[in-house]
């Protein structure tokens, strides 16, 4: 029996407390696994979008002149490939049977009299006759373009080669251009002191060099 203490005689407690166990706080762990999914989610996008912004981009190819190289105002044309051989080069003479053809272009062609004095570019009265026969040959295709490249001997400095060479073509397409050739149709380059056609070492072979060169780029 129990004693005055609700102790049972031999010392046992008369009943037992047991404590509840508390409930297992699930809301906080499924809020911070929530938060780690989305920052997951975002690093990866800004990985993404980075990619994109750091994707190479090809550059432009500059415009391509006589045989690759870069047309301009101060560039320097191509050499011509067996320059040094007169048969190589056709001289402007041959210019009509070739626009009239089917040959591909571009096609080069050598001035066969019109050549420059000593640091001149003024197209000498001697020479007009050539120009004539262009122009008339021209007026006949008028969907050919031309590029006339100019040219100069090896005596001065480069940098005034590659400018006395592009005023000589200049010179050719306002002399081209007077006589009615429209001005679009026509592309001055220079070749500077490059791709000499004859030696540098004597008068003769200095005024072959300053020469020019017309160059169909299209018919």
């Amino acid at each position: 029996m129990p004693g005055p203490n609700g102790e049972h005689r031999d010392g046992a407690p008369s009943h037992i407390h047991i404590e509840k166990k508390k409930g297992f706080k699930w809301l906080p762990w499924l809020l911070l696994a929530l938060g780690i999914l989305a920052l997951l989610l975002a690093l990866s996008r800004c990985n993404r979008d980075e990619t994109n912004v750091v994707a190479p981009v090809a550059s432009p190819t500059p415009d391509a002149g006589v045989n690759g190289a870069a047309a301009g105002a101060g560039a320097v044309v191509a050499t011509t490939p067996n320059a040094d051989t007169s048969a190589a080069v056709a001289g402007t003479s041959g210019l009509g049977g070739f626009l009239a053809g089917t040959e591909p272009t571009p096609r080069t062609f050598q001035f066969e009299k019109l050549n420059f004095d000593t640091a001149q570019s003024s197209v000498r009265a001697a020479d007009a006759a050539e120009i004539d026969q262009i122009a008339a040959t021209l007026q006949q295709y008028p969907n050919a373009r031309i590029r006339i490249a100019g040219y100069a001997d090896a005596r001065g400095a480069e940098p005034a080669n590659i400018a006395l060479g592009k005023a000589r073509a200049d010179s050719i397409k306002e002399a081209l251009v007077g006589k009615g050739i429209a001005a679009g149709r026509i592309e001055t380059v220079s070749g500077g002191e490059n791709d000499p056609v004859d030696t540098n070492a004597t008068a003769s072979g200095r005024f072959e060099n300053r020469r020019t060169e017309l160059v169909v780029t299209a018919r």
